[in-house]
Protein backbone atom coordinates (compact mmCIF):
# COMPACT_ATOMS: atom_id res chain seq x y z
CA UNK A 1 0.00 0.00 0.00
CA UNK A 2 1.26 3.56 -0.61
CA UNK A 3 2.17 5.40 2.08
CA UNK A 4 2.15 9.17 2.21
CA UNK A 5 4.70 9.92 5.07
CA UNK A 6 7.90 9.82 4.39
CA UNK A 7 8.85 9.10 7.94
CA UNK A 8 6.79 7.41 11.17
CA UNK A 9 7.30 7.94 14.86
CA UNK A 10 5.26 5.79 17.37
CA UNK A 11 4.91 6.84 20.91
CA UNK A 12 3.69 4.56 23.43
CA UNK A 13 4.35 3.91 26.95
CA UNK A 14 4.40 0.37 26.67
CA UNK A 15 7.19 0.42 24.18
CA UNK A 16 9.73 -1.76 25.64
CA UNK A 17 7.61 -1.76 28.60
CA UNK A 18 5.27 -4.62 29.42
CA UNK A 19 2.28 -3.57 31.35
CA UNK A 20 -1.03 -4.35 29.24
CA UNK A 21 -2.76 -5.12 26.00
CA UNK A 22 -0.98 -2.19 24.16
CA UNK A 23 2.42 -3.97 24.53
CA UNK A 24 1.11 -6.85 22.59
CA UNK A 25 -0.55 -4.54 19.79
CA UNK A 26 2.90 -2.43 19.34
CA UNK A 27 5.10 -5.56 19.67
CA UNK A 28 3.25 -7.57 17.37
CA UNK A 29 2.68 -5.24 14.60
CA UNK A 30 6.41 -3.38 14.43
CA UNK A 31 7.67 -6.29 11.49
CA UNK A 32 4.61 -4.85 9.77
CA UNK A 33 5.50 -1.55 10.18
CA UNK A 34 9.07 -1.89 9.06
CA UNK A 35 8.14 -3.84 6.26
CA UNK A 36 6.08 -0.47 5.32
CA UNK A 37 8.15 2.28 6.59
CA UNK A 38 11.53 0.93 6.74
CA UNK A 39 14.43 2.92 8.45
CA UNK A 40 12.32 5.61 8.47
CA UNK A 41 9.45 4.31 11.70
CA UNK A 42 10.99 4.65 15.12
CA UNK A 43 9.04 3.60 18.36
CA UNK A 44 9.56 6.14 21.35
CA UNK A 45 8.90 5.14 24.79
CA UNK A 46 10.07 5.66 28.17
CA UNK A 47 13.67 4.25 29.57
CA UNK A 48 13.09 1.96 32.70
CA UNK A 49 16.97 0.25 32.55
CA UNK A 50 15.15 -3.11 34.14
CA UNK A 51 12.42 -3.32 32.03
CA UNK A 52 14.93 -2.72 29.13
CA UNK A 53 17.48 -5.55 29.77
CA UNK A 54 16.97 -8.33 27.18
CA UNK A 55 14.27 -6.40 24.77
CA UNK A 56 16.51 -3.41 23.89
CA UNK A 57 19.41 -3.18 22.14
CA UNK A 58 21.51 0.16 22.78
CA UNK A 59 23.26 1.24 19.41
CA UNK A 60 24.92 4.82 18.52
CA UNK A 61 22.33 7.39 17.41
CA UNK A 62 21.99 7.83 13.47
CA UNK A 63 22.26 11.03 11.78
CA UNK A 64 18.44 12.02 12.23
CA UNK A 65 18.73 11.46 16.52
CA UNK A 66 22.28 12.36 17.12
CA UNK A 67 21.90 16.33 17.53
CA UNK A 68 18.26 16.21 18.97
CA UNK A 69 19.68 13.83 21.32
CA UNK A 70 22.35 16.46 22.34
CA UNK A 71 20.18 19.04 22.70
CA UNK A 72 18.16 17.60 24.97
CA UNK A 73 20.99 16.29 27.08
CA UNK A 74 21.70 20.09 27.96
CA UNK A 75 18.10 19.90 29.50
CA UNK A 76 18.41 16.89 31.37
CA UNK A 77 16.85 14.21 29.32
CA UNK A 78 18.60 11.31 28.24
CA UNK A 79 17.83 9.57 25.05
CA UNK A 80 18.57 5.63 24.33
CA UNK A 81 18.89 4.60 20.76
CA UNK A 82 18.34 1.11 19.86
CA UNK A 83 16.45 -1.81 18.49
CA UNK A 84 13.56 -3.13 19.87
CA UNK A 85 14.72 -7.00 20.05
CA UNK A 86 11.47 -8.60 18.78
CA UNK A 87 10.58 -9.48 15.15
CA UNK A 88 11.64 -6.50 12.53
CA UNK A 89 14.25 -5.13 15.11
CA UNK A 90 12.62 -1.84 15.00
CA UNK A 91 14.28 1.26 15.65
CA UNK A 92 13.59 2.47 19.14
CA UNK A 93 14.32 5.91 21.08
CA UNK A 94 13.60 5.40 24.95
CA UNK A 95 13.36 8.94 26.88
CA UNK A 96 14.57 8.84 30.38
CA UNK A 97 13.20 11.43 31.94
CA UNK A 98 13.90 11.27 35.63
CA UNK A 99 15.58 14.85 35.23
CA UNK A 100 12.66 16.19 34.79
CA UNK A 101 10.33 14.31 37.26
CA UNK A 102 10.66 17.69 39.26
CA UNK A 103 8.96 20.15 36.65
CA UNK A 104 5.62 18.11 36.47
CA UNK A 105 3.56 20.67 38.40
CA UNK A 106 5.03 23.18 36.01
CA UNK A 107 4.41 20.68 33.25
CA UNK A 108 0.46 20.36 34.96
CA UNK A 109 0.65 24.02 35.11
CA UNK A 110 1.03 24.68 31.31
CA UNK A 111 -1.55 22.04 30.14
CA UNK A 112 -4.49 23.99 32.24
CA UNK A 113 -3.23 26.82 30.59
CA UNK A 114 -3.25 26.08 27.17
CA UNK A 115 -6.52 23.47 27.67
CA UNK A 116 -7.85 23.82 30.81
CA UNK A 117 -6.57 20.28 32.16
CA UNK A 118 -7.73 20.09 35.73
CA UNK A 119 -4.92 17.92 37.42
CA UNK A 120 -5.03 19.43 40.98
CA UNK A 121 -6.39 16.12 42.17
CA UNK A 122 -4.44 13.66 40.18
CA UNK A 123 -3.70 10.06 41.10
CA UNK A 124 -0.02 9.16 41.39
CA UNK A 125 0.23 7.02 38.40
CA UNK A 126 -0.38 10.43 36.53
CA UNK A 127 2.53 12.61 36.85
CA UNK A 128 5.08 9.78 35.24
CA UNK A 129 3.52 9.42 31.89
CA UNK A 130 2.68 12.97 31.76
CA UNK A 131 6.20 14.21 32.36
CA UNK A 132 7.42 11.55 29.79
CA UNK A 133 4.79 12.69 27.01
CA UNK A 134 5.56 15.89 27.13
CA UNK A 135 9.44 15.11 27.02
CA UNK A 136 8.61 13.29 23.93
CA UNK A 137 6.73 16.08 22.62
CA UNK A 138 9.88 18.47 22.69
CA UNK A 139 12.02 15.41 20.88
CA UNK A 140 9.42 15.17 18.01
CA UNK A 141 9.96 19.17 17.57
CA UNK A 142 13.54 18.98 17.65
CA UNK A 143 13.65 16.35 15.36
CA UNK A 144 11.24 17.97 12.92
CA UNK A 145 13.84 20.76 12.46
CA UNK A 146 16.37 18.09 11.88
CA UNK A 147 14.11 16.63 8.64
CA UNK A 148 12.89 19.82 7.05
CA UNK A 149 10.89 19.21 3.98
CA UNK A 150 10.00 15.50 4.79
CA UNK A 151 6.46 14.65 5.66
CA UNK A 152 6.23 13.17 9.30
CA UNK A 153 3.56 11.90 11.15
CA UNK A 154 3.22 10.89 14.81
CA UNK A 155 1.11 8.35 16.10
CA UNK A 156 0.21 7.95 19.99
CA UNK A 157 -1.24 5.44 21.79
CA UNK A 158 -3.79 6.20 24.89
CA UNK A 159 -4.13 9.45 27.35
CA UNK A 160 -0.03 8.72 28.54
CA UNK A 161 1.16 9.91 25.53
CA UNK A 162 -1.60 12.32 24.70
CA UNK A 163 0.73 15.69 26.32
CA UNK A 164 3.22 14.90 23.27
CA UNK A 165 0.27 15.91 20.79
CA UNK A 166 -1.38 18.72 22.92
CA UNK A 167 2.72 19.70 23.23
CA UNK A 168 3.27 19.74 19.46
CA UNK A 169 0.00 21.56 18.92
CA UNK A 170 0.08 24.26 20.90
CA UNK A 171 3.96 25.04 19.62
CA UNK A 172 2.58 24.38 15.90
CA UNK A 173 5.07 21.51 15.09
CA UNK A 174 4.32 20.45 11.49
CA UNK A 175 3.98 17.02 12.14
CA UNK A 176 0.71 14.97 11.79
CA UNK A 177 -0.70 13.46 14.34
CA UNK A 178 -2.70 10.25 14.88
CA UNK A 179 -4.53 9.39 18.37
CA UNK A 180 -5.72 6.14 19.26
CA UNK A 181 -8.07 5.72 22.23
CA UNK A 182 -7.92 1.90 22.96
CA UNK A 183 -10.03 2.39 26.05
CA UNK A 184 -11.75 5.24 27.57
CA UNK A 185 -10.95 6.58 31.23
CA UNK A 186 -13.82 6.97 32.12
CA UNK A 187 -15.79 3.97 30.26
CA UNK A 188 -13.36 1.76 31.73
CA UNK A 189 -14.25 3.35 35.29
CA UNK A 190 -17.92 3.33 34.53
CA UNK A 191 -17.68 -0.82 33.56
CA UNK A 192 -15.64 -1.36 36.57
CA UNK A 193 -17.57 0.26 39.70
CA UNK A 194 -20.72 -1.73 37.70
CA UNK A 195 -22.65 1.32 35.82
CA UNK A 196 -24.81 -0.16 32.93
CA UNK A 197 -22.54 1.68 30.61
CA UNK A 198 -24.16 1.32 27.02
CA UNK A 199 -27.45 2.29 28.63
CA UNK A 200 -25.98 5.84 30.16
CA UNK A 201 -23.21 6.84 27.79
CA UNK A 202 -25.69 8.49 25.97
CA UNK A 203 -27.59 10.28 29.28
CA UNK A 204 -24.28 11.49 31.16
CA UNK A 205 -22.12 14.57 30.48
CA UNK A 206 -18.89 13.12 30.71
CA UNK A 207 -16.88 16.41 31.87
CA UNK A 208 -18.88 15.99 35.16
CA UNK A 209 -19.39 11.97 35.20
CA UNK A 210 -15.14 11.90 35.88
CA UNK A 211 -15.08 14.06 38.80
CA UNK A 212 -16.86 11.13 40.59
CA UNK A 213 -14.38 8.96 40.17
CA UNK A 214 -11.14 11.33 40.28
CA UNK A 215 -10.00 10.47 36.79
CA UNK A 216 -10.95 14.18 35.70
CA UNK A 217 -7.09 14.56 34.92
CA UNK A 218 -6.30 11.97 32.39
CA UNK A 219 -9.83 12.14 31.23
CA UNK A 220 -8.97 15.81 30.31
CA UNK A 221 -6.09 14.91 28.54
CA UNK A 222 -7.53 12.16 26.36
CA UNK A 223 -10.19 14.27 24.83
CA UNK A 224 -8.08 17.10 24.04
CA UNK A 225 -5.85 14.45 22.70
CA UNK A 226 -8.28 13.39 20.91
CA UNK A 227 -9.86 16.93 19.58
CA UNK A 228 -6.88 18.29 18.37
CA UNK A 229 -5.39 15.07 16.91
CA UNK A 230 -5.44 15.04 13.03
CA UNK A 231 -7.12 11.59 12.80
CA UNK A 232 -8.24 10.21 15.72
CA UNK A 233 -8.69 6.19 16.20
CA UNK A 234 -10.32 4.02 17.98
CA UNK A 235 -9.85 -0.27 18.17
CA UNK A 236 -13.23 -1.59 17.60
CA UNK A 237 -16.61 -0.65 16.62
CA UNK A 238 -17.58 -0.44 20.42
CA UNK A 239 -15.03 1.61 21.51
CA UNK A 240 -15.84 4.28 18.82
CA UNK A 241 -19.58 3.87 20.22
CA UNK A 242 -17.70 4.86 23.63
CA UNK A 243 -15.87 7.42 22.36
CA UNK A 244 -18.72 9.31 20.29
CA UNK A 245 -20.64 9.50 24.02
CA UNK A 246 -17.64 10.07 26.13
CA UNK A 247 -15.23 11.86 24.12
CA UNK A 248 -17.50 13.50 22.00
CA UNK A 249 -15.60 12.99 19.00
CA UNK A 250 -16.56 9.93 16.35
CA UNK A 251 -12.88 7.96 14.96
CA UNK A 252 -12.25 8.90 11.94
CA UNK A 253 -10.91 5.30 10.94
CA UNK A 254 -10.97 1.91 13.13
CA UNK A 255 -7.52 0.45 13.87
CA UNK A 256 -8.21 -3.18 14.65
CA UNK A 257 -5.77 -5.01 16.64
CA UNK A 258 -4.29 -8.23 15.13
CA UNK A 259 -1.86 -10.89 15.63
CA UNK A 260 1.45 -11.79 13.39
CA UNK A 261 -0.66 -15.52 12.57
CA UNK A 262 2.90 -16.59 11.03
CA UNK A 263 4.19 -16.92 13.84
CA UNK A 264 1.46 -19.46 15.54
CA UNK A 265 1.67 -23.34 14.95
CA UNK A 266 0.59 -24.83 12.12
CA UNK A 267 -2.33 -27.15 12.46
CA UNK A 268 -0.50 -29.85 12.01
CA UNK A 269 1.91 -28.61 15.15
CA UNK A 270 -1.52 -27.39 17.01
CA UNK A 271 -2.70 -31.05 16.92
CA UNK A 272 0.82 -32.53 18.22
CA UNK A 273 1.34 -30.01 20.80
CA UNK A 274 -2.73 -29.67 22.31
CA UNK A 275 -2.05 -33.80 23.24
CA UNK A 276 1.42 -32.77 24.77
CA UNK A 277 0.11 -30.44 26.44
CA UNK A 278 -3.51 -31.73 27.42
CA UNK A 279 -1.22 -35.03 29.14
CA UNK A 280 0.56 -31.52 31.53
CA UNK A 281 -2.53 -30.81 32.61
CA UNK A 282 -3.71 -34.51 32.89
CA UNK A 283 -0.70 -35.04 35.61
CA UNK A 284 -1.84 -32.09 37.30
CA UNK A 285 -5.10 -33.43 37.39
CA UNK A 286 -4.07 -36.70 38.76
CA UNK A 287 -2.38 -35.39 41.85
CA UNK A 288 -5.18 -32.40 42.59
CA UNK A 289 -8.27 -34.63 42.51
CA UNK A 290 -7.33 -38.32 43.06
CA UNK A 291 -6.33 -38.64 46.20
CA UNK A 292 -9.78 -37.93 47.14
CA UNK A 293 -11.79 -39.54 44.29
CA UNK A 294 -10.92 -40.78 40.48
CA UNK A 295 -12.79 -39.81 37.01
CA UNK A 296 -11.83 -40.92 33.29
CA UNK A 297 -9.25 -38.70 32.27
CA UNK A 298 -10.31 -39.33 28.77
CA UNK A 299 -13.52 -38.63 29.48
CA UNK A 300 -12.66 -34.94 30.19
CA UNK A 301 -12.59 -31.59 29.01
CA UNK A 302 -10.75 -28.50 29.90
CA UNK A 303 -11.96 -25.10 30.04
CA UNK A 304 -10.24 -22.04 31.19
CA UNK A 305 -10.54 -18.13 31.38
CA UNK A 306 -7.91 -16.24 31.49
CA UNK A 307 -6.96 -12.43 32.16
CA UNK A 308 -6.56 -9.40 34.10
CA UNK A 309 -8.74 -9.67 37.95
CA UNK A 310 -11.80 -7.69 36.88
CA UNK A 311 -14.13 -9.25 38.04
CA UNK A 312 -17.19 -7.85 36.04
CA UNK A 313 -15.47 -6.28 33.14
CA UNK A 314 -13.90 -9.64 32.44
CA UNK A 315 -16.81 -11.99 32.81
CA UNK A 316 -15.34 -13.63 35.58
CA UNK A 317 -19.00 -13.49 37.25
CA UNK A 318 -20.71 -14.62 34.38
CA UNK A 319 -18.43 -17.73 33.93
CA UNK A 320 -18.58 -19.10 37.36
CA UNK A 321 -22.56 -18.46 37.28
CA UNK A 322 -22.75 -20.10 34.23
CA UNK A 323 -20.13 -23.41 35.55
CA UNK A 324 -22.50 -23.37 38.54
CA UNK A 325 -25.50 -23.80 36.22
CA UNK A 326 -23.37 -26.00 33.81
CA UNK A 327 -22.96 -28.21 36.53
CA UNK A 328 -26.80 -29.18 37.46
CA UNK A 329 -27.59 -29.32 33.91
CA UNK A 330 -24.89 -31.97 33.10
CA UNK A 331 -25.90 -33.98 36.57
CA UNK A 332 -29.40 -33.82 35.37
CA UNK A 333 -28.24 -35.58 32.17
CA UNK A 334 -26.34 -38.18 34.16
CA UNK A 335 -23.56 -37.54 31.84
CA UNK A 336 -20.30 -39.27 31.95
CA UNK A 337 -18.09 -36.30 30.94
CA UNK A 338 -16.21 -34.08 33.34
CA UNK A 339 -15.17 -30.36 32.82
CA UNK A 340 -12.66 -28.84 35.16
CA UNK A 341 -12.82 -25.43 34.55
CA UNK A 342 -9.53 -23.42 35.58
CA UNK A 343 -9.42 -19.33 36.31
CA UNK A 344 -5.93 -18.24 35.71
CA UNK A 345 -6.01 -14.96 37.01
CA UNK A 346 -3.77 -13.84 38.82
CA UNK A 347 -4.38 -12.55 42.58
CA UNK A 348 -2.55 -11.61 45.56
CA UNK A 349 -2.21 -14.89 47.19
CA UNK A 350 0.36 -16.33 50.26
CA UNK A 351 1.45 -19.42 48.86
CA UNK A 352 0.37 -22.80 47.49
CA UNK A 353 -1.67 -24.71 49.43
CA UNK A 354 0.09 -27.32 51.95
CA UNK A 355 -2.05 -30.23 51.16
CA UNK A 356 -1.30 -29.66 47.05
CA UNK A 357 2.28 -29.88 48.00
CA UNK A 358 1.87 -33.20 49.54
CA UNK A 359 -0.31 -34.83 46.95
CA UNK A 360 2.31 -33.73 44.07
CA UNK A 361 5.13 -35.06 46.49
CA UNK A 362 3.88 -38.43 47.16
CA UNK A 363 2.25 -38.59 43.79
CA UNK A 364 6.14 -38.07 42.48
CA UNK A 365 7.36 -40.89 44.77
CA UNK A 366 4.43 -42.90 43.04
CA UNK A 367 5.35 -42.16 39.36
CA UNK A 368 9.53 -42.04 40.71
CA UNK A 369 8.97 -45.54 41.47
CA UNK A 370 6.64 -46.62 38.31
CA UNK A 371 9.82 -45.16 36.39
CA UNK A 372 12.52 -46.83 38.11
CA UNK A 373 10.64 -50.91 37.46
CA UNK A 374 9.75 -50.08 33.92
CA UNK A 375 12.55 -51.87 32.45
CA UNK A 376 11.74 -55.02 34.10
CA UNK A 377 8.00 -54.24 33.29
CA UNK A 378 8.65 -53.89 29.66
CA UNK A 379 10.69 -57.39 29.68
CA UNK A 380 7.70 -59.04 31.26
CA UNK A 381 5.36 -57.77 29.08
CA UNK A 382 7.30 -58.70 25.86
CA UNK A 383 7.72 -62.25 27.58
CA UNK A 384 3.75 -62.37 28.35
CA UNK A 385 2.89 -61.69 24.77
CA UNK A 386 4.87 -63.82 22.90
CA UNK A 387 4.37 -67.23 25.49
CA UNK A 388 0.80 -66.36 25.28
CA UNK A 389 0.55 -65.86 28.52
CA UNK A 390 -2.53 -64.10 30.53
CA UNK A 391 -1.52 -60.38 31.44
CA UNK A 392 -1.64 -59.51 35.25
CA UNK A 393 -0.03 -57.47 38.03
CA UNK A 394 1.41 -60.44 39.12
CA UNK A 395 2.82 -60.82 35.51
CA UNK A 396 4.49 -57.45 35.15
CA UNK A 397 5.42 -56.80 38.58
CA UNK A 398 7.40 -58.49 41.56
CA UNK A 399 4.83 -59.26 44.44
CA UNK A 400 7.83 -57.24 47.16
CA UNK A 401 7.04 -53.82 44.47
CA UNK A 402 3.02 -54.10 44.36
CA UNK A 403 3.46 -54.08 48.53
CA UNK A 404 5.31 -51.05 48.09
CA UNK A 405 3.12 -49.51 45.59
CA UNK A 406 0.23 -50.66 48.20
CA UNK A 407 1.59 -48.41 50.83
CA UNK A 408 2.63 -45.71 48.86
CA UNK A 409 -1.07 -45.46 47.41
CA UNK A 410 -2.45 -45.86 50.99
CA UNK A 411 -0.53 -42.76 52.10
CA UNK A 412 -1.99 -40.83 48.55
CA UNK A 413 -5.05 -40.99 49.81
CA UNK A 414 -7.43 -38.39 51.57
CA UNK A 415 -10.84 -37.46 52.85
CA UNK A 416 -12.83 -34.67 51.70
CA UNK A 417 -12.38 -32.46 48.55
CA UNK A 418 -9.98 -30.75 46.13
CA UNK A 419 -9.99 -27.32 47.37
CA UNK A 420 -11.07 -24.52 44.63
CA UNK A 421 -8.05 -22.82 44.30
CA UNK A 422 -4.70 -23.77 44.26
CA UNK A 423 -3.11 -20.82 46.71
CA UNK A 424 -4.23 -19.45 50.17
CA UNK A 425 -4.86 -16.49 49.21
CA UNK A 426 -4.28 -12.84 51.59
CA UNK A 427 -8.13 -11.08 51.16
CA UNK A 428 -10.63 -13.65 53.11
CA UNK A 429 -13.18 -11.93 51.33
CA UNK A 430 -11.84 -12.76 47.57
CA UNK A 431 -14.59 -12.18 45.08
CA UNK A 432 -13.79 -15.30 43.14
CA UNK A 433 -13.67 -17.47 45.95
CA UNK A 434 -17.11 -15.68 47.33
CA UNK A 435 -18.91 -16.63 43.73
CA UNK A 436 -17.69 -20.00 43.57
CA UNK A 437 -19.10 -21.13 46.69
CA UNK A 438 -22.48 -19.13 45.87
CA UNK A 439 -22.89 -20.89 42.45
CA UNK A 440 -22.47 -24.37 44.85
CA UNK A 441 -19.66 -25.31 42.87
CA UNK A 442 -18.02 -27.72 45.91
CA UNK A 443 -15.56 -30.29 43.72
CA UNK A 444 -17.59 -33.18 45.23
CA UNK A 445 -17.36 -36.42 43.67
CA UNK A 446 -20.87 -36.28 42.23
CA UNK A 447 -19.80 -32.76 40.90
CA UNK A 448 -19.51 -33.38 37.18
CA UNK A 449 -18.07 -29.87 36.89
CA UNK A 450 -14.55 -29.07 38.93
CA UNK A 451 -13.82 -25.93 39.25
CA UNK A 452 -9.46 -24.38 40.11
CA UNK A 453 -8.74 -20.86 40.66
CA UNK A 454 -5.44 -20.90 39.78
CA UNK A 455 -4.18 -17.28 41.11
CA UNK A 456 -0.84 -16.90 39.98
CA UNK A 457 0.65 -16.41 36.62
CA UNK A 458 1.08 -18.77 33.87
CA UNK A 459 5.27 -18.56 33.88
CA UNK A 460 6.23 -21.77 32.70
CA UNK A 461 7.94 -22.47 36.39
CA UNK A 462 5.13 -21.56 38.99
CA UNK A 463 5.38 -25.26 41.04
CA UNK A 464 2.32 -27.17 40.26
CA UNK A 465 1.60 -27.15 36.08
CA UNK A 466 4.67 -24.91 34.89
CA UNK A 467 3.41 -24.22 31.76
CA UNK A 468 3.10 -20.68 30.52
CA UNK A 469 0.19 -18.87 28.82
CA UNK A 470 0.42 -20.54 25.61
CA UNK A 471 1.12 -23.49 26.81
CA UNK A 472 -1.84 -23.81 29.20
CA UNK A 473 -4.04 -22.88 26.28
CA UNK A 474 -2.84 -25.09 24.07
CA UNK A 475 -3.69 -28.13 26.70
CA UNK A 476 -7.68 -26.80 27.25
CA UNK A 477 -10.66 -27.66 25.23
CA UNK A 478 -12.52 -24.46 25.34
CA UNK A 479 -11.40 -20.88 26.22
CA UNK A 480 -14.27 -18.63 27.44
CA UNK A 481 -13.98 -15.22 28.20
CA UNK A 482 -18.14 -13.65 28.39
CA UNK A 483 -16.07 -9.96 28.97
CA UNK A 484 -18.68 -6.80 29.75
CA UNK A 485 -15.95 -4.49 28.75
CA UNK A 486 -13.29 -5.51 26.80
CA UNK A 487 -12.20 -2.59 23.70
CA UNK A 488 -10.61 -5.55 22.01
CA UNK A 489 -10.08 -8.67 23.26
CA UNK A 490 -6.58 -10.62 22.35
CA UNK A 491 -7.80 -13.80 24.67
CA UNK A 492 -10.51 -15.35 22.23
CA UNK A 493 -7.50 -14.11 19.44
CA UNK A 494 -4.63 -15.79 20.73
CA UNK A 495 -6.68 -19.23 21.94
CA UNK A 496 -8.46 -19.08 17.93
CA UNK A 497 -4.27 -18.80 16.90
CA UNK A 498 -3.46 -21.62 18.75
CA UNK A 499 -6.74 -23.81 17.71
CA UNK A 500 -8.43 -23.44 20.72
CA UNK A 501 -11.95 -23.03 20.35
CA UNK A 502 -13.33 -19.61 22.55
CA UNK A 503 -16.40 -18.04 23.40
CA UNK A 504 -16.29 -14.05 23.11
CA UNK A 505 -19.47 -11.60 23.61
CA UNK A 506 -20.48 -8.90 21.31
CA UNK A 507 -19.30 -6.27 23.92
CA UNK A 508 -15.22 -7.02 22.81
CA UNK A 509 -14.14 -5.58 20.21
CA UNK A 510 -12.94 -8.42 18.51
CA UNK A 511 -16.47 -10.25 19.27
CA UNK A 512 -18.36 -7.07 17.23
CA UNK A 513 -15.58 -7.69 14.50
CA UNK A 514 -16.15 -11.38 13.99
CA UNK A 515 -20.08 -11.06 14.28
CA UNK A 516 -19.88 -8.85 11.60
CA UNK A 517 -17.33 -10.90 9.02
CA UNK A 518 -19.05 -14.14 10.05
CA UNK A 519 -21.95 -16.09 10.75
CA UNK A 520 -22.41 -17.97 13.26
CA UNK A 521 -22.34 -22.09 11.92
CA UNK A 522 -22.51 -25.18 13.89
CA UNK A 523 -19.09 -25.59 14.08
CA UNK A 524 -18.33 -21.56 14.55
CA UNK A 525 -14.89 -21.93 16.31
CA UNK A 526 -15.09 -18.40 17.94
CA UNK A 527 -18.69 -18.12 19.77
CA UNK A 528 -20.16 -14.63 20.32
CA UNK A 529 -22.30 -14.43 22.96
CA UNK A 530 -24.87 -11.53 22.82
CA UNK A 531 -24.32 -9.03 25.73
CA UNK A 532 -25.41 -5.89 24.45
CA UNK A 533 -28.82 -4.93 26.35
CA UNK A 534 -29.02 -7.94 27.71
CA UNK A 535 -29.68 -9.28 31.12
CA UNK A 536 -26.94 -10.99 33.02
CA UNK A 537 -29.25 -13.91 33.10
CA UNK A 538 -29.38 -14.38 29.85
CA UNK A 539 -26.13 -14.05 29.12
CA UNK A 540 -25.48 -16.58 31.83
CA UNK A 541 -28.62 -19.14 29.77
CA UNK A 542 -26.40 -18.71 25.97
CA UNK A 543 -22.97 -19.65 27.94
CA UNK A 544 -24.60 -22.73 29.30
CA UNK A 545 -25.93 -24.22 26.20
CA UNK A 546 -22.56 -23.30 24.54
CA UNK A 547 -20.70 -24.92 27.40
CA UNK A 548 -23.44 -27.84 27.72
CA UNK A 549 -23.16 -28.32 23.57
CA UNK A 550 -19.16 -28.38 23.75
CA UNK A 551 -19.22 -30.63 26.29
CA UNK A 552 -21.51 -33.50 24.24
CA UNK A 553 -19.35 -32.78 21.02
CA UNK A 554 -17.48 -36.08 19.23
CA UNK A 555 -14.21 -35.72 18.97
CA UNK A 556 -14.42 -35.30 15.11
CA UNK A 557 -17.12 -32.28 16.09
CA UNK A 558 -14.25 -30.71 18.55
CA UNK A 559 -11.72 -30.85 15.75
CA UNK A 560 -13.93 -29.06 13.22
CA UNK A 561 -14.05 -26.55 15.85
CA UNK A 562 -10.58 -26.20 16.19
CA UNK A 563 -9.78 -26.07 12.38
CA UNK A 564 -12.47 -23.19 12.40
CA UNK A 565 -11.38 -21.64 14.92
CA UNK A 566 -7.99 -21.08 13.80
CA UNK A 567 -9.35 -20.08 10.45
CA UNK A 568 -11.31 -17.25 12.12
CA UNK A 569 -8.05 -15.85 13.62
CA UNK A 570 -6.44 -16.13 10.43
CA UNK A 571 -8.27 -12.88 9.46
CA UNK A 572 -7.04 -10.99 12.08
CA UNK A 573 -3.25 -11.01 10.73
CA UNK A 574 -1.60 -7.99 11.10
CA UNK A 575 -1.35 -8.71 7.17
CA UNK A 576 -4.43 -7.70 6.43
CA UNK A 577 -4.79 -5.07 9.00
CA UNK A 578 -1.82 -2.70 8.71
CA UNK A 579 -3.31 -0.71 5.71
CA UNK A 580 -5.74 0.87 8.66
CA UNK A 581 -2.67 2.26 10.01
CA UNK A 582 -1.38 3.21 6.90
CA UNK A 583 -4.69 5.00 6.14
CA UNK A 584 -4.63 6.72 9.41
CA UNK A 585 -1.39 8.11 9.09
CA UNK A 586 -2.36 9.52 5.58
CA UNK A 587 -5.23 11.12 6.77
CA UNK A 588 -2.75 12.99 9.21
CA UNK A 589 -0.49 13.71 6.20
CA UNK A 590 -3.19 15.25 4.03
CA UNK A 591 -4.08 17.57 7.09
CA UNK A 592 -0.92 18.34 8.62
CA UNK A 593 0.79 19.32 4.95
CA UNK A 594 -2.27 21.05 3.65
Amino acid sequence: MDKKADILFEVSWEVCNKVGGIYTVVMSKAAKMVEAYGENYFMIGPYFAPKAIGHFEEEIPNELCKQPFEELKRIGVICHYGKWLVEGSPNVILIDFENCKSRANDIKRELWDWFKIDSLRAPKDYDEPVVWAYTAGMLLEILSKRAAGKKIVAHFHEWLSGTAILYLKKKKVNIGTVFTTHATVLGRALASANADLYSIWDKINPDQEVYKYNIESKHLVERNSAAFADAFTTVSEITGMEALYLLKKKPDILLPNGLDISKFPSFEEIVIKHKIQRDRIREFMLYYFFPYYTFDPKETLIYFLAGRYEFHDKGIDIYIKALGKLNEAMKREKTKKTIVAFIWVPANFRNIKPEIIENKTLFQDIKDALEETMGDVEKNLIYSFVSGKKISNDTLFEEDFLTEMKIRVSRFLKKGTPPAATHDLYSGNDEILGAINAASLKNGESDPVKIIFYPIYLSGADGLLNLNYYEAMQGSHLGIFPSYYEPWGYTPLEAGALGVSSVTTDLAGFGRYFCSECAQSDTPGIYVLKRLNKSDDDVVSQLVEVMLNFANFSKEERTANKLQARKTASMADWKSFIKNYIAAHDLAVEKAYK
